[in-house]
């Protein structure tokens, strides 16, 4: 039905019968902080994102920022040649993330259902007769103010369904609250753009238009079977998304799915030509991937490792393990046999990702050796076994993520670490 500006109480007139999902989008979320933080800095363009100088990359825009053609994931220095009167900052994720914690607990006080995506997004079922009798409609209104009385704002999408919701939330911003009634989710998709549904990324939506396919309307007329040839075991469950019949439950953080990876990746402030560098670079990041497994309590039975070697051009690899690890010595060294696959000494290499996913799968059948890793000779650096082998390895992997727990992330650091300590791009990673 479109934004609700100027009929406070049409749309709450309109019968709601079955499931009510919202989804809640903070609004330029990081640059609105910095806003309120800052009241000189309000109505002015700001930018939080990386310096051009160090290969930056935009985190957030202003909307005064975005009317200079600003948007995230633009390389800071043609953010900077686009608006040069903007306002920069690396940005503060511990405050983010404490607004972020203040707009989930407006949420919960409605619903207990909130399934958090991101740290500046939300689905929310508020579905009548549930835990309100309220109309949805209201609820969200009420969602929607009572963020904005906290100092920023949020755009609200609701319908009877998350991809409905997520659509709906784009369409009005800021401040937006657009509204698809039940019954008429197939119609306010029609007409909209193939890419305008989440999942659908550009190789994807390159596909579908090769095949006439340009609409969400014509994407739910599609034969399951045809896209299921075209795009493997995901096209037949977009056909009901475009038809707006995907009915997937809001999960609650207790019962939220485990997530499908854990990755880590780094921009460098300079290309890595040599094999040491990019080797070190593989190594520190698998690292950080192990301890943040490890907090989850995961572990993984398939790595992948990400090259790019500029802001259009990379190449991604998989290999499957012997057996589910978080250990970074196992799934460091198979990263690094992928790196000399895909990669040759004097590429430019630009940023390096190493990511372990198939949690609880089971693993590749294990390839027997002649000699355990123990026996194994090497200089330690978890590429040919070494010493100690694996398990003291892992061990030291956990005492280590204590120490940093305790002291700081900076409080330990292997060589491999201080070599590249000065090269990464000063973007602040921000968890979205």
């Amino acid at each position: 039905m479109g934004p609700d500006a100027g009929r406070p109480h049409e749309l709450e007139a309109i019968p709601w019968k079955g499931p009510a999902v919202g989804l809640l989008d903070l609004d330029a979320f990081f640059a609105s902080v910095e806003q309120l933080d800052h009241p000189e800095w309000r109505g002015r363009p700001v930018i939080v994102g990386g310096s051009a100088g160090r290969r930056g990359v935009v985190s957030t825009a202003s909307y005064e920022a975005r009317a200079y053609g600003v948007h995230s994931a633009m390389p800071s220095a043609q953010a900077q040649r686009l608006c040069p009167q903007a306002i920069w900052t690396r940005g503060r994720f511990d405050r983010y993330r404490e607004m972020s914690r203040r707009v989930m607990d407006i949420l919960l006080a409605e619903t207990p259902l909130v399934e958090q995506v991101s740290i500046d997004e939300a689905f929310f079922d508020v579905t009548p007769g549930r835990f309100s009798r309220e109309h949805p409609v209201a609820v969200c209104r009420r969602v929607r103010d009572a963020v904005a009385a906290l100092g920023v704002t949020c755009s609200i999408g609701l319908s009877t369904s998350k991809t409905v919701a997520k659509i709906a939330s784009d369409k009005e911003k800021p401040r937006g609250l657009t509204v698809v009634p039940p019954g008429t989710e197939a119609l306010f998709l029609r007409d909209l753009p193939v890419r305008d549904m989440s999942g659908v990324g550009p190789a994807t939506e390159r596909t579908l238009l090769s095949h006439g396919i340009r609409t969400l309307g014509e994407l739910a007329a599609g034969d399951p079977a045809e896209m299921a040839r075209l795009l493997g075991v995901a096209g037949p469950a977009l056909v009901e998304r475009a038809a707006g019949r995907e009915h997937s439950p809001v999960r609650a953080a207790d019962d939220a799915e485990e997530p499908k990876s854990v990755s880590n990746e780094r921009t460098f402030a300079r290309d890595l030509t040599q094999a040491a560098d990019v080797e070190a670079a593989v190594l520190s990041v698998a690292a950080k991937v192990g301890t943040r497994l490890r907090s989850k309590g995961l572990a993984g039975s398939e790595v992948t490792l990400k090259l790019r070697f500029d802001f259009e051009h990379g190449r991604t690899a998989q290999r499957r393990l012997a057996a589910p690890t978080d250990d970074e010595s196992v799934f460091g060294r198979a990263a690094l046999d992928l790196l000399h696959e895909v990669w040759r000494p004097g590429v430019a290499v630009r940023l390096v990702g190493v990511g372990v996913s198939r949690f609880g799968e089971a693993a590749a059948p294990e390839q027997p050796t002649l000699f355990p890793d123990a026996m194994l000779g090497g200089d330690g650096d978890g590429r040919d076994g070494g010493s100690p082998a694996p398990k003291g390895r892992r061990e030291l992997s956990v005492a280590l993520d204590e120490l940093r727990e305790r002291f700081g992330a900076g409080a330990v650091s292997y060589g491999r670490d201080l070599r590249l300590k000065d090269e990464t791009s000063d973007t602040v990673p921000m968890n979205k």
